[in-house]
């Protein structure tokens, strides 16, 4: 290290800079700025989003088991001969479960297994019995406001039969009605819900093979 500064000041011992002119004494080497290294966005596609679990939460499930419910229960009231209303019931409810599968599973592109299908027809389901107590506790209405199972009877049909007379008459007793219309309804129930989680797991399993 020289004794003085080129500007002519005299420097201390192990001076690093000049006291007048603030020059440096030693030659400091240059670091280098390191660059940070840059994070790379991760490779491959990106995942697609988790299925949403079918249930009553879901929107659109709901909207489609409702609407289809309402296609079903429109085409079982349908007026026909006796045996058609039967034959509705069975095929109609049952295709009712495999078709808002079928749909559900094209309006969201999701790949439905058979519980997927059936808990779809059970939705569907549910919706169908709920209609159906509205109608049949409309129909119930109606008929107590003409007078009963036996009156009603006897305007429907021109040649009355006396043991279907008594029948109704039973009837008519309201612990015997409590107890027919519990039986009905819980029979409609098991089959308004059965009938749709079958066609629901059908539907499931044709997506499957479509896809």
């Amino acid at each position: 290290m020289p004794d003085r500064c080129t500007c002519g000041a005299e420097l201390p011992p192990d001076a690093r800079f000049c006291h007048r002119c603030g020059k440096p004494q030693f030659d400091y080497p240059e670091i280098e700025p390191t660059a940070e290294p840059s994070v790379q966005p991760p490779s491959g596609a990106a995942a697609p989003p988790a299925p949403s679990e079918i249930g009553f939460h879901n929107g659109t499930a709901v909207r489609i088991g409702f609407f289809v419910a309402l296609l079903a229960m429109l085409a079982f009231l349908l007026p026909g001969p006796l045996l058609f209303p039967i034959l509705r019931l069975f095929v109609g409810f049952f295709l009712a479960g495999a078709v808002a599968t079928i749909w559900y599973g094209r309006r969201t592109g999701q790949r439905l297994t058979l519980r997927s299908g059936a808990r779809m027809g059970w939705i569907t389901g549910i919706f169908s019995f709920a209609m159906f107590v509205a109608v049949f506790t409309a129909a119930v209405v109606a008929i107590s406001n003409q007078g009963g199972l036996v009156n009603f009877y006897r305007k429907q049909v021109a040649v009355q039969d006396p043991n279907v007379e008594q029948v109704l008459r039973t009837l008519n007793d309201p612990a015997g009605s409590a107890m027919l219309i519990g039986v009905f309804l819980v029979m409609f129930f098991v089959l308004l819900t059965t009938l749709p989680m079958l066609g629901g797991a059908l539907g499931a399993k044709l997506s499957e093979r479509r896809a």
